[in-house]
């Protein structure tokens, strides 16, 4: 009787820990899901975002990225400006084409600096563009009213 009572006793002990192991799974699981995203990756969202937002012609979406105060190519250019050069690309351009080469964010506080290295294609839509360049972009960016907004940017035409 001492045999079976251990065997019962060993049985039990082992689906206590399976349940407890699974206990500990499901809680890190869950409080990996309710976590935030890391400040980088809410800035590459947002960059891969205005990708998007390009690529689909839709300035405007692009601009939700965009502070109320951003500046650009040396002071040259305005949020407004801003708007309307890439809104002039859009109704220039059937196709827009934004691959982006390589990007490096740099955090500091509540402030980055994202450098991104981008090909820009455009054309008629057909099968080859028209239009392309390399691009280096250094943008700043800052934390503001729970998001990341772009407030400065330089672009270097390579190529």
């Amino acid at each position: 009787m001492t045999n079976v009572k251990m065997q019962i006793d060993v049985a039990t002990l082992r689906w206590r820990w399976r349940a407890h192991l699974l206990a500990a799974a499901l809680a890190a699981l869950a409080l990996g899901a309710c976590s935030r995203p890391s400040d980088e990756v809410r800035i590459r969202t947002a960059i891969s975002d205005m990708q998007a937002a390009i690529e689909a012609g839709k300035p405007g979406d692009f601009m939700q990225h965009v502070a109320e105060d951003f500046t650009g190519d040396g002071g040259a250019v305005d949020k407004q400006a801003l708007h309307n050069l890439l809104r002039a690309q859009a109704l220039g351009n059937a196709r827009i084409g934004v691959t982006v080469v390589s990007m490096d964010i740099e955090l500091l506080g509540d402030r980055a600096t994202a450098r991104v290295d981008v090909t820009l294609t455009g054309g008629n839509g057909r099968w080859m563009p028209e239009r392309g360049s390399i691009q280096q972009i250094e943008s700043g960016w800052r934390h503001e009213g729970g998001k990341w907004l772009c407030y400065n940017a330089q672009w270097k035409h390579v190529l």
